[in-house]
């Protein structure tokens, strides 16, 4: 069941859209709070490699899944899920997907391109 007041509007965020993804971002002192919603049916493959240009996502995802579920599968086949409520850590070099029939709500804390040396996460999986 969506848990629609997570999407209400968020005070001082930016808002875009990317291929479909509806992303939120709050600057927070040295670090930035972003709600990101995938919509139903949503993979990085289908929906964003083209924007982006790389074969998989290159960001880490560092936070809380708070509604849905999402899969990540990184370039050595290695497989994760996520399904909310759950802390998330993913390393860049991933493909992602939606699953079921809900939009997958993150709440993620990063540091731009400062956020794997930050959070101390793997560069790769």
């Amino acid at each position: 069941m969506e848990n629609t007041s997570l999407l209400g509007p968020l005070k001082g965020a930016t808002h875009r859209e990317v291929g479909g993804v509806l992303v939120d971002v709050v600057p927070t002192g040295n670090a930035r709070v972003k709600r990101i919603v995938y919509p139903v049916g949503f993979r990085w493959s289908k929906n964003l490699k083209d924007i982006v240009g790389t074969p998989l996502c290159m960001h880490a995802h560092v936070g809380f899944l708070a509604s849905g579920q999402i899969n990540i599968q990184y370039a050595d086949g290695a497989m994760e899920k996520f399904v909310a409520p759950q802390a998330v850590a993913i390393a860049p070099g991933h493909d992602g997907w939606v699953v079921g029939n809900e939009p997958a709500i993150l709440i993620e804390f990063d540091f731009e391109g400062e956020t794997v040396e930050r959070m101390g996460l793997a560069s790769r999986h």
